[in-house]
């Protein structure tokens, strides 16, 4: 793994990143911490082993300031944080970083007839298995992209989910639809860029670059293009596929711990938001309102007998 820039590079940066390799940090987590250190150091105009409580302190009400997200501000903190604990040693500046509580959001969802117009408009049979990939299994786009021809197991109709997020494996079903998309696009995929490599090890979807699959970036403007095209205008991103995975099996009945597992998260409760979002649960539930007015409809037909 070569995160490093081709001009010097100096002896802390080259400590902190021998500190995340040897803890096996992925290269997404050590371009973070590198760029947060970064934003630390430009903030102090020196090196981060000149700073004190007090810049510290200083340095999380400036990013606060500036206007920076409290997801963005925490993880930046996280990697300065990841300096002074791990690389530099100074458990007493470590201490002095907390975190902020980011606001609980509903997750935007998609409904069922807005998912069969995206996939309608889909540009090819790529853009369809790779928009039916992310709703129909609940993956997340770096999912998808970095598929390999060996992670479908046609036999047991599951796919096998290497490595991803907290680098974990796991399992989810492959819908008989989808086969049949991956098989029409098994035919058509282009194969001059990796001939050489087995077929179970070759990327379902290949990138420009040779030997790298498509990037989440490409696979995000494709799903913008095809938004666009499906005539939907609330401000949807590509997860929310998975959202509105998890959220119309909740509406199924689906029993809440096998949707945890086909999400692959570690807590019940990441799952549980999706029931502030089930709308056909939500709106299916009787107000106690309905029972005072069946109330006063009882009453009157008593009242009416008694009359009588």
């Amino acid at each position: 793994m070569n995160i490093q820039s081709n001009r010097s590079i100096t002896p802390l940066r080259q400590r902190m990143i021998e500190d995340m390799t040897a803890r096996k940090l992925g290269r997404h987590s050590q371009r973070s911490h590198l760029y947060s250190c970064k934003r630390f150091a430009a903030f102090l105009e020196s090196s981060p082993e000149t700073a004190t409580a007090d810049d510290v302190r200083l340095f999380q009400l400036f990013l606060i300031e500036s206007g920076a997200s409290i997801c963005n501000r925490n993880r930046i903190m996280t990697g300065v944080r990841f300096l002074f604990r791990v690389t530099l040693r100074r458990h007493d500046l470590a201490a002095e970083i907390y975190h902020l509580k980011a606001p609980q959001k509903v997750p935007l969802t998609m409904s069922r007839d807005e998912i069969k117009r995206l996939l309608a408009m889909a540009a090819n049979i790529k853009v369809k298995v790779m928009l039916s990939l992310a709703y129909g299994c609940g993956l997340r786009a770096g999912e998808v992209v970095r598929l390999r021809a060996g992670d479908i197991d046609s036999a047991q109709h599951i796919i096998r989910i290497v490595q991803a997020k907290g680098r974990k494996d796991r399992n989810v079903m492959l819908p008989a639809d989808i086969l049949g998309l991956l098989r029409l696009w098994w035919k058509e995929r282009p194969r001059h860029q990796d001939k050489a490599v087995a077929s179970g090890e070759r990327w379902l979807f290949p990138g420009r670059n040779p030997g790298r699959p498509l990037t989440t970036r490409q696979f995000a403007r494709l799903f913008q293009e095809t938004i666009k095209k499906a005539g939907i205008t609330k401000p949807v991103s590509l997860h929310c596929l998975r959202h509105s995975f998890a959220t119309h099996l909740l509406e199924r009945g689906l029993d809440i711990r096998v949707i945890q597992a086909l999400l692959g998260h570690d807590k019940l409760e990441t799952t549980a938001r999706y029931t502030r979002v089930a709308t056909g649960l939500i709106s299916a539930v009787d107000s106690p309102l309905d029972d005072l007015g069946k109330g006063r409809r009882k009453h009157k037909k008593a009242g009416g007998r008694t009359s009588g």
